[in-house]
């Protein structure tokens, strides 16, 4: 999963990672890739539109799914979404995947200034139409001079059907919501406890099973920001400095979003404020801390095994992995060769004692140096 900001100092070579490490994944047999919709700041701001990137990324893999994540559809008009990402889904030969958000972000509604207030209704409201229009039907709208004109989506997609997914930071009706429409479901552990995302996993599965769908189909897949190595402590050194920062950026937007009278992520309300120096650097490192030991995939894959064993038993299905939060690009890429260890560990095939013994060794191997 990419999110973050690059260096804007830079005028060439701002997705190097994201086609590198794409073309990595596709390789190694990662289910999918995830690019998001940020606007108006440097916090995600390479991200303007995940079709544009997804289009990218689908003429350079050959396996890879390729997903919105997320799309923020109150700020589009939904046939030109349906358009869009009926296009990808033909460069991918039917490889896309959207996870759909409503925002919260004000100052962003100023493509629609009037959807922001009901924007989580018109969200649901669009993906009704966003499935139909995908399956072939038309939609009217009136012209210019206030004639009625019927539009078919061209052109068709590959996929018979649009695999989507809803955004949720956390909010409980959020989870039961997508159950309902029988939706998968992308979150974080911003602002909620393993505890308390396993709790909303069974009121979104028991929704799911209340509208007629099968509780044990839908997917939930959980995002972590991650980066692996061979020894606990010098992964601390490597991802302290960029990933402190990348939290100042993010807390840089939300004071910029309380500041124009909306919610910040989460859709929470806040006053506007300033947080004194002294303060922020107090906070940006207690949430480090609260990150790298508890919320996070950073240190070894041993170390990493207990989180990914919890969240499975919590329910959650996929961790995709937020990788470019910061870190110089070669590490990351260096980075992925223990990811891939621990993905082999829980994958499918990794279900007998002797493949899950091999896995094992093969950890081993991989942090002996620092022993």
């Amino acid at each position: 999963m990419f999110f973050s900001s690059a260096d804007q100092s830079s005028a060439v070579g701002r997705y190097e990672l994201m086609i590198e490490a794409a073309k990595i994944a596709d390789q190694r047999g990662f289910c999918c890739i995830w690019t998001p919709e940020r606007h108006f700041h440097e916090f995600g701001g390479l991200f303007p539109n995940p079709s544009v990137t997804s289009a990218a990324l689908a003429m350079i893999t050959q396996g890879l799914e390729i997903r919105a994540g997320s799309l923020i559809s109150p700020l589009h008009d939904l046939i030109r979404i349906v358009e869009e990402w009926s296009v990808v889904d033909n460069l991918s030969r039917g490889r896309v995947a959207i996870s759909f958000g409503s925002g919260w972000n004000v100052d962003d509604f100023i493509f629609f200034p009037e959807r922001y207030e009901n924007r989580q209704k018109l969200m649901f409201q669009q993906i009704e139409i966003i499935k139909t229009l995908w399956e072939g039907s038309s939609i009217v709208r009136e012209n210019s001079y206030g004639k009625k004109v019927r539009a078919s989506i061209y052109p068709r997609p590959v996929q018979r059907q649009l695999p989507i997914w809803i955004t949720s930071s956390g909010n409980l009706d959020t989870f039961v919501s997508a159950g309902s429409i029988g939706a998968n479901i992308l979150t974080h552990l911003i602002g909620q406890s393993i505890d308390g995302l396993a709790e909303k996993i069974q009121r979104y599965r028991a929704s799911r099973e209340e509208h007629n769908f099968d509780p044990a189909e839908g997917k939930v897949s959980l995002m972590l920001h991650t980066f692996l190595g061979t020894d606990t402590q010098a992964v601390r050194s490597v991802v302290r400095e960029p990933f402190r920062e990348y939290l100042r950026s993010a807390i840089s937007l939300e004071e910029k979003a309380a500041a124009a009278g909306g919610v910040i992520s989460g859709g929470h309300q806040i006053d506007p404020h300033n947080i004194p120096d002294d303060l922020m650097e107090d906070l940006l490192d207690i949430t480090f801390d609260r990150y790298f030991d508890s919320a996070a995939l950073m240190g070894t894959p041993s170390d990493c095994k207990q989180i990914v064993w919890r969240l499975k038993e919590t329910g959650v299905d996929e961790i995709a992995c937020l990788i470019d939060f910061g870190v110089p690009k070669q590490d990351v890429i260096q980075s992925l060769e223990h990811l891939d260890a621990l993905r082999i560990l829980f994958s499918k095939d990794a279900t007998s004692r002797a493949t899950g013994q091999a896995v094992s060794t093969f950890l081993e191997e991989l942090e002996a140096p620092t022993r």
